[in-house]
């Protein structure tokens, strides 16, 4: 099914203070779709988020909407409205007149705000809630008040620039499933900024994958975590395990010492490439019925399933799987050929894929000296 376009990026640069933010990125935005901007922090994702909203403007290229230019045009003029992270209620207003605000600007007759006040805080499943005062709400109650008064002024386009950081674990599943139903609901399309890669895959229809300022991917969630293009998008959307390799021919590979079937073709004769294997599609086996054998490191419970650390010839291999096996034991790999994808090398190749710096304790310690740094910085 064809929908048409509603935004388009054509080759958008920008920098702050002489530094590359955006490189020449193009991107089409449809009718009616849930698209998320994917990436890490400074990949720049809400740079990209903040040009089509207006509040920035492209050192180059242009923003068409409704296949019309409005690089010039200012964001109140923008058939769109944006929700941020922090949800910026007035504090000395009840949730109907918070809702209500852009309304009453366009001095609207009362009996029309009222209406639309109800069937907007109906969406978010706040029916009742209209005398209550903002800032006796819970986080994830302010958050569906924010989203029901840009809501009301029924934008063609809602933005949301990671509105879900603030909120706790459950609350923000709960959130995902409600922002799903009421972009269905509204047929509204949604431009959402995360980099929480569950998120981006459980809510989105389009996933547009960033990074250093470049867009590295753009497709369904099952395409980029089944097919990533490079090292770099198998590393951050799920767990990966990413070796050097070498196509000897079509079907057929090489890497971790052995020769593997595989489905991928097209690659030149003794072409180096990446290789990735899910942890979740490895099978654990016997030494003798193995393709690969190793030691398992470390084994960690995960609830579901058991993450198992596997060193082969000195190389960490991530495993995830239902069956236990103990610390120090021998075990085998086996590795079905659809379990096997083939990538081009690119300029992430060589970063990721080795969980021998894998554990707890130095995620822990990075996270230290995150603050210590931010800590500095202030």
């Amino acid at each position: 099914m064809n929908k048409n376009k509603i935004i388009e990026l054509k080759a958008i640069s920008k920098e702050f203070n002489g530094e590359q933010v955006l490189s020449e990125i193009s991107l089409d935005i449809h009718d009616n779709e849930f698209v998320t901007l994917l990436g890490p922090s400074g990949c720049g994702k809400t740079t990209t988020l903040r040009i089509i909203a207006g509040f920035e403007t492209p050192d180059s290229g242009d923003v068409f909407f409704g296949g019309v230019r409005i690089n010039d045009l200012p964001p109140y003029k923008r058939e769109l409205n944006t929700v941020f992270q922090k949800y910026a209620l007035f504090p000395h207003l009840n949730v109907f007149e918070n809702v209500a605000f852009g309304l009453r600007l366009k001095k609207l007759p009362e009996r029309e705000i009222t209406e639309r006040v109800k069937e907007a805080l109906a969406m978010v499943n706040l029916s009742g809630f209209e005398r209550r005062n903002s800032e006796k709400l819970s986080g994830g109650q302010q958050q569906r008040v924010a989203i029901a008064r840009a809501l009301i002024n029924r934008p063609k386009v809602l933005l949301l620039d990671e509105p879900l950081g603030a909120l706790d674990l459950k609350l923000r599943k709960d959130m995902q499933n409600e922002l799903k139903n009421i972009q269905h609901m509204t047929g509204i399309t949604f431009i959402f900024v995360t980099h929480d890669q569950e998120e981006a895959l459980s809510m989105s229809d389009t996933v547009v994958v960033m990074a250093n300022g470049k867009i590295q991917q753009i497709g369904s969630p099952t395409d980029i975590y089944n097919e990533p293009v490079n090292a770099f998008v198998a590393d951050f959307i799920g767990e990966s395990n990413i070796l050097d390799g070498i196509m000897l021919a079509d079907y057929k590979a090489r890497f971790a010492g052995n020769t593997f079937k595989c489905l991928d073709k097209g690659f030149e004769k003794n072409e180096p490439v990446d290789i990735v294997v899910r942890p979740e599609d490895v099978d654990v086996v016997p030494v003798e019925k193995g393709m690969l054998k190793g030691r398992v490191t470390s084994v960690t419970f995960k609830g579901v399933y058991y993450e198992i650390i596997v060193d082969i010839d000195g190389f960490k291999w991530m495993i995830q799987s239902t069956d236990y096996v103990a610390p120090e034991e021998e075990i085998g790999l086996y590795i079905e050929p659809d379990a096997i994808h083939v990538m081009k090398k690119s300029e992430f190749s060589d970063m990721f894929g080795d969980y021998s710096s894998f554990s707890d304790e130095l995620e822990h310690l990075s996270d230290i000296e995150e603050v210590e740094n931010t800590e500095d910085e202030l």
